[in-house]
């Protein structure tokens, strides 16, 4: 009897229970978002610092929140919005790579975006060919 009266208590709990947005954004609603996952810098002299734009746009219903963005190697350097991104916005992943520190020929370089969506890490490339001077 005593376990009939908790579970109903517990059911009674949770049922009344209302779901606040302004909370549920907070411990990580998923949401959806488009992006470019590539960026094709043609061919390029060596030394060159490539600057890579990606535009980030919310598709979702809830704000896009980006974790990280971490690129492949120390060559390269990213920055990204800090603030999330209110759905039907936009916003600009930059990635820029420092060709010097680089050989010639083919360049191919990752950056991982972690954010509130499923999957979690999104893979973003870089590519080119790097020529000598």
């Amino acid at each position: 009897m005593i376990k009939f009266l908790t579970l109903s208590l517990l059911i009674a709990m949770f049922a009344s229970c209302e779901s606040d947005p302004e909370t549920d954004v907070i411990v990580g609603n998923k949401t959806t978002m488009k992006i470019d996952r590539l960026y094709d810098a043609g061919e390029v002299m060596k030394g060159e610092v490539i600057t890579a734009k990606f535009r980030v746009t919310n598709t979702g219903k809830y704000p896009l929140t980006l974790a990280s963005v971490k690129p492949s190697c120390s060559c390269t350097v990213s920055s990204y919005p800090k603030e999330p991104i209110t759905p039907g916005e936009s916003d600009v992943i930059t990635a820029t790579v420092n060709t010097d520190r680089l050989g010639t020929g083919t360049l191919t370089k990752h950056v991982n975006v972690t954010a509130n969506t499923t999957p979690s890490v999104t893979q973003l490339k870089i590519r080119g060919l790097v020529m000598n001077k």
